[in-house]
């Protein structure tokens, strides 16, 4: 029987991408976003549209869309990015990061949590960013706070949800061409969607609560 994937934030860029690549290989997708593209109205996927995950009546409403299914995998995609150096620290724009970066994944899995069944997975969009030890080139500060926040959010995840048999990945997709960079990177989303869904395929619960780059290795907190 095929799977049921949910992927939060699925309208362009990486979460397309992962919609597109669960559906080809068979599993059955929900897949989030607040106002839907094109590209995400004309997959197979039952789309859930509404849903802002820094809003109750967003999260509330997925629950809602859910319903009494069980969720095999939760991807949590939705995220954003702007760049603050020490001279343009503007607080809002932190605060609206650690809102969808750090807050947003946790209140929404916390939500989806009672279809979580023994045997599920969670993955965690997260970013290299957020490292402390791989911090070489400074600024960027709300995100690299909220990815960071995000990263200690996961572990505490990973501990809380191992009685239930539920693993949780923290997963860096790499540098991707996307909207949210501009457009540069290093790989297309087709190669980070390939590569966290191979992550995840793998993930154990002995494997729960790790920071992993799409392409494979553990990276450095």
């Amino acid at each position: 029987m095929s799977r049921l994937v949910v992927v939060i934030g699925a309208n362009r860029g990486i979460g397309l991408a992962l919609v597109h690549t669960l559906i080809a290989r068979g599993d059955r997708v929900v897949a989030t976003c607040r106002t839907p593209s094109e590209g995400l109205s004309s997959t197979s996927a039952e789309v859930v549209t509404g849903v802002d995950v820094t809003r109750d009546a967003g999260i509330e409403s997925l629950r809602a869309a859910i319903g009494s299914r069980s969720i095999d995998v939760l991807i949590h995609n939705a995220g954003v990015l702007t760049r603050e150096t020490l001279t343009d620290l503007d607080a809002e724009r932190i605060r609206w990061q650690f809102e969808v970066n750090a807050l947003a994944p946790i209140r929404t899995i916390a939500s989806l949590a009672p279809s979580l069944g023994e045997g599920a997975k969670v993955g965690i969009l997260t970013s290299r960013m957020g490292s402390i030890a791989d911090n070489t080139s400074g600024s960027m500060y709300g995100y690299r706070m909220s990815k960071a926040a995000v990263n200690a959010a996961g572990v505490s995840l990973a501990r809380d949800l191992a009685g239930a048999g539920v693993a949780v990945a923290l997963l860096h997709p790499g540098y991707v061409r996307t909207d949210m960079t501009g457009g540069n990177g290093y790989v297309g989303p087709d190669h980070a969607a390939e590569g966290l869904i191979a992550r995840l395929d793998d993930l154990t619960l002995e494997t729960s609560g790790r920071f992993w780059h799409a392409d494979g290795p553990e990276l450095p907190w």
